[in-house]
């Protein structure tokens, strides 16, 4: 478990808006340069100390990344190893530390598609805006996703994130 932040710290907030029937902007800021967040973002390494909400009692134990044009991942999570959840893709635009665009798929609901995701790492006096631009690619798949309570474990996953770069940096 990553340890809370110091006293008198900036608290980040995560803003989550749907701008279309298909699209949905996260925006979180981070007290640590692009470099480090974007590295959290994409090392496996990195990613299984974060990335899965841990209040649902979950954890991240398969992460597998070839972080080029063209690469794939796979991010295998849950409360049992033998009947996970798993999140894949593959990478289509790699710019560190500045920008990811990759596509992805939740697996057990193959038929919904993929979903693009462009990630922006933006640096300012040592801090770093992250925005995330998800295009899902019906309104019925956005509509699920938004069903499944994917924005509050989107929100502990950056809660958890900030923790670690507080650490990293």
């Amino acid at each position: 478990m990553l340890q809370a932040r110091s006293e008198g710290a900036v608290r980040n907030e995560t803003t989550v808006e749907r701008t279309s029937d298909r699209e949905l902007v996260v925006t979180r800021m981070f007290n640590g340069p692009a470099h480090i967040v974007f590295d959290a973002w994409t090392k496996p390494e990195l990613l299984k100390r974060w990335w899965a909400p841990t209040s649902f009692g979950v954890s991240l134990f398969e992460c597998e990344s070839d972080l080029r044009v063209g690469g794939t991942y796979r991010y295998a999570f849950g409360r049992d190893p033998n009947k996970p959840e798993v999140f894949s893709g593959r990478y289509i635009e790699v710019s560190p530390p500045s920008r990811l665009v990759l596509t992805q798929l939740y697996e057990r609901m193959r038929n919904a598609g993929e979903a693009v995701v462009t990630a922006t790492f933006e640096e300012s006096q040592g801090r770093t805006l992250l925005t995330l631009h998800q295009l899902f690619p019906s309104k019925e798949a956005l509509d699920g996703a938004i069903a499944s309570g994917m924005e509050h474990g989107m929100r502990e996953t950056l809660d958890q994130l900030d923790a670690l770069v507080a650490l990293l940096r």
